[in-house]
């Protein structure tokens, strides 16, 4: 078999990884993952990446009946590499994703479905969970963990960019670009904000307003004293070579060398179903959850980047976990 290039690789779900990676250990999961005759779950998981994994890992050591609903499109599919999670720093998201398959796949009450979940519904008994392929599955409790999805700018190259050199988390690129050429895409207090924060990782920073900035003489007095460089041009492009960053073209024509790029920007619901089930969502736009992760509407949880700022895999993880465990617990304790 030949080798898959890189940028192909993370274009595959995490099915399609593990046969990549673990191939002798397929027997196991493919079973898990061929749909019976059985529509009712005890718990739905709607997003099959870290947090809903971890979830499902959870509560199929309780030996609860669940169902992962997953597209295999994860947010940072584009990204090479994930950071700041214990004994996975470094590796390549899809790799972590189709390890983490794996172990739940070996959980005989978990069961997979590849495709997207587009209704949810209430019932006398718990909820209803359609999929585009028609198909309706029941169950007592749904855990929404379908993530957030980034509202990018109108700029050509920024897509092909995304998760590679146009960052969005210090936390998780940061050291890998630090004390390199750093741009920052922003504007206003939230700009300046994160122009602060982003000085600890380089010193050769300079802001992108895209268009004219709206500081204030304060925070440019401020922006001056640390020498970051405030570019008020219009941008038309970047260039780039399979999305590392090389330079910024401006409309005017002119252009400026760069090696990476923070663009904080808004995000929408990833999964507009949980709105549509009367789920509220915080000032912030993420799902509204309590200490125990349910949501306004009881029996229903959210979990990962969905319902958290922290976008990071370890807090995916330690979020799934914590509410998997929770769930179950209570579903035990209820049927005492």
């Amino acid at each position: 078999m030949q080798p898959i290039p890189r940028r192909d690789f993370i274009r595959f779900s995490s099915q399609a990884a593990i046969m990549m990676i673990m191939p002798s250990s397929l027997k196991q999961f493919s079973k898990n993952n061929i749909m019976t005759s059985n529509k009712t779950f005890d718990v739905i998981i709607v997003g099959g990446s870290y947090a809903g994994l971890a979830a499902a890992m959870a509560l199929g050591r309780a030996m609860k009946n669940v169902l992962i609903i997953d597209n295999g499109k994860p947010c940072n599919r584009q990204t090479p590499h994930s950071h700041n999670f214990l004994t996975n720093d470094g590796k390549k998201p899809a790799e972590i994703a189709a390890i983490a398959s794996l172990q739940v796949s070996r959980y005989d009450t978990v069961k997979f479905f590849t495709g997207t979940a587009i209704e949810g519904n209430k019932t006398e008994t718990g909820f209803q969970i359609k999929v585009a392929t028609g198909e309706i599955f029941e169950t007592k409790k749904i855990i929404f963990a379908t993530g957030i999805k980034d509202l990018l700018p109108a700029i050509d190259g920024l897509p092909e960019c995304w998760g590679i050199s146009v960052i969005h988390c210090p936390y998780c690129h940061g050291y890998e670009v630090r004390h390199q050429k750093t741009g920052i895409l922003g504007n206003g207090d939230t700009g300046f904000e994160f122009t602060r924060l982003i000085s600890n990782w380089t010193k050769d920073l300079t802001l992108y307003s895209n268009g004219k900035a709206g500081f204030t003489s304060i925070q440019r007095e401020k922006l001056q004293k640390h020498e970051v460089n405030i570019e008020e041009k219009e941008i038309q492009r970047l260039v780039h070579n399979e999305g590392h960053l090389r330079e910024i073209i401006f409309k005017d024509g002119t252009s400026a060398t760069l090696n990476a790029l923070y663009a904080p920007g808004p995000f929408e619901q990833h999964c507009k179903i949980p709105q549509q089930m009367g789920c509220g969502l915080t000032e912030e736009g993420y799902i509204g959850i309590d200490q125990f992760y349910e949501t306004n509407i009881k029996g229903i949880f959210a979990v990962g980047d969905n319902a958290a700022k922290m976008r990071t895999v370890a807090n995916a993880v330690a979020m799934g976990t914590s509410a998997g465990m929770m769930i179950s617990k209570k579903m035990i304790i209820d049927s005492f």
